[in-house]
């Protein structure tokens, strides 16, 4: 008898503290076939020693002109990745880097988990309100976040 195959799960995020979020999520990869996607870092080279990784270019917002080029390789990059890992479900913690991808994900008709930033309090990121309306699951680390976003669910802190 055959084993049952195991739903692919991608956790997308940007690098710094999402990252650090999404990598609070661990204990989930020995449940799933799992692919981490994030942006290319020193510190990210050394997570595809671990764990099977692709790496997006980095593009910080505060230099406009070069983001916009970066963006949409990465949109495009994004859509390759996707193709190529058939995901059945994507999980985030945002931001910029893995708006794209949900809605990737989306046209596919795959499942999309947003995870609300810890730091968020009482104020929505701009990757959570572009993401709400199309997530399957919107979790907040923050009761007060219910306020902001009705239909998420509290599922406390990550840490």
């Amino acid at each position: 008898m055959a084993k049952p195959k195991r739903k692919k799960v991608m956790f997308i995020s940007s690098i710094g503290g999402h990252l650090t979020q999404l990598l609070q999520l661990k204990p989930l990869f020995e449940t799933y076939d799992y692919h981490i996607v994030t942006e290319k870092s020193s510190i990210t080279e050394e997570l595809k020693k671990d764990h099977p990784t692709s790496l997006l270019v980095y593009g910080a917002r505060n230099y406009l002109f070069s983001y916009l080029f970066k963006f949409s390789f990465n949109c495009i990059k994004s859509f390759y990745i996707f193709l190529k890992e058939r995901p059945d479900v994507v999980v985030t913690t945002g931001a910029h880097t893995a708006v794209p991808m949900c809605y990737i994900a989306k046209l596919f008709g795959k499942k999309v988990i947003f995870i609300e930033s810890f730091a968020k309090t009482t104020t929505p990121t701009l990757s959570g309100r572009m993401v709400y309306p199309i997530s399957d699951m919107f979790i907040v680390q923050w009761e007060t976040m219910k306020k902001v976003y009705p239909k998420a669910v509290y599922g406390g802190s990550i840490y």
